[in-house]
């Protein structure tokens, strides 16, 4: 197994009568943090999926890269899991999750995350006021009221209804749908319980979306009062069936959730709580290229461009050093400015880096271009002090002095 790929573990738990659910437990990759997750999720598939379907692989797997260890399962009677479809309906999906959610608390940690995918969004928001760890829900192309799922047997309603049960064809496949889930959908409010939520909300779903209208998600953005936010997911379809918008929807959710849930601190290899870190620690989190990038409590993504055959999920190096120098400029053009009370309303830094070779072998010259643009009713004079008390700041001040690299191997 490889340090940098995240892990994926079988395991199995039991539903509220007591069959076996099918689950697998994505964890975190050997690198990330010795392969520990920081905090814990419950990932709900759609509906008459599995925890198998590109969707839920792709998003739980991504999330476990950042540092999610994330529990995906199979509800009652679909996939692996035991139980007869028939006999389930939507209320026996919440309580799936919510012995999902207890199923972590006692063998690894709370989940403080839960995830859902279309009716699995619809769940996760009717199972978290019954999870009291829960501090963040993200909903995904997710209906608003779980009676929209009729709509994917709507030819078949009336047989149902007159004969209690129905053979029904949903993507492909057969499945029996019987009177008693009608009446449960039916039965269910989530107005109220959307409203009540305690946890914050990210509501995700793509404009053309043609299986559950965008409509849905504004019904659910209304009804929270809490913490809420919307992201659309541009032209992805309902099942996210391209990786790159699973992967996309998952970072997303990544950073989003970051300001709400508490992550546990970083641990060393051992378990014991991990040593300071220094100024800036670097280390691989996926190959080729990906870099974790830590400062104190503050974190960002590393990589190089897929041109260059990286992951493109952060700044390439060059990048970074640039944006030290743009933010140092603006930063010190800001204090400069206010403390002369002048008008400044905005800075802004442009910044290119070049390189031209030099008449000596392997020296090439490198050349930082900043363009700075101060917007405020200032005169020459003032422009061009701003000016020279931008060459003032202190990185290039750095990069133009003396200077050396210190390189030093640790042993671990």
């Amino acid at each position: 197994m490889s340090r940098t790929s995240s892990r994926s573990e079988k395991v199995t738990f039991e539903n509220a009568e007591g069959e076996t659910l099918a689950a697998r437990l994505d964890l975190p990759p050997l690198a990330h943090n010795g392969g520990v997750p920081q905090a814990y999720c419950v990932f709900a598939h759609c509906f008459t999926c599995s925890k198998d379907i590109h969707a839920a692989s792709r998003v739980a797997r991504t999330l476990a890269s950042r540092g999610f260890g994330v529990l995906r399962f199979d509800f009652t009677g679909l996939g692996s899991s035991d139980g007869d479809f028939a006999n389930t309906n939507f209320t026996s999906n919440v309580d799936d999750l919510v012995r999902a959610a207890a199923f972590l608390a006692e063998n690894h940690g709370a989940p403080q995350l839960l995830v859902g995918h279309s009716l699995g969004g619809t769940a996760v928001l009717a199972a978290a006021r019954r999870i009291e760890s829960v501090e963040a829900v993200v909903t995904i192309g997710a209906p608003s009221d779980p009676e929209h799922v009729a709509s994917n047997f709507h030819a078949s309603l009336d047989e149902i209804e007159e004969k209690g049960d129905a053979e029904v064809t949903l993507a492909g496949r057969s499945f029996r749908i019987k009177k008693q889930f009608l009446e449960d959908i039916r039965e269910q409010n989530l107005g109220g319980a959307i409203g009540a939520l305690d946890a914050a909300l990210l509501v995700m779903h793509g404009p053309l979306d043609n299986t559950v209208s965008i409509d849905e998600a504004a019904r659910i953005y209304k009804a929270a009062r809490g913490f809420k936010s919307f992201v659309s997911l541009g032209d992805a379809d309902h099942l996210l069936t391209r990786r790159e918008d699973a992967e996309y929807a998952a970072d997303l959710m990544t950073v989003w959730a970051r300001k709400y849930v508490k992550l546990a601190a970083p641990t060393s290899s051992g378990g014991e709580p991990a040593p300071e870190p220094k100024a800036v620690r670097v280390e691989e989190v996926e190959r080729p290229y990906t870099n974790r990038v830590r400062m104190n409590q503050h974190e960002l993504v590393a990589d190089e461009p897929a041109h260059l055959k990286g992951n493109d999920l952060g700044p390439a190096p060059f990048e970074l050093l640039l944006s030290s120098l743009g933010a140092c400029t603006s930063i010190t053009l800001r204090m400069y400015a206010d403390r002369k009370g002048w008008p400044v309303e905005r800075v802004q830094v442009d910044l290119t880096h070049e390189r031209e070779k030099t008449d000596k072998p392997g020296v090439m010259f490198e050349r930082f271009v900043r363009e700075i643009t101060i917007e405020g009713d200032l005169d020459d004079e003032q422009r061009a002090r701003m000016i020279e008390i931008a060459n003032r700041c202190p990185v290039p001040r750095a990069l133009h002095g003396p200077k050396e690299v210190v390189t030093r191997e640790v042993q671990r």
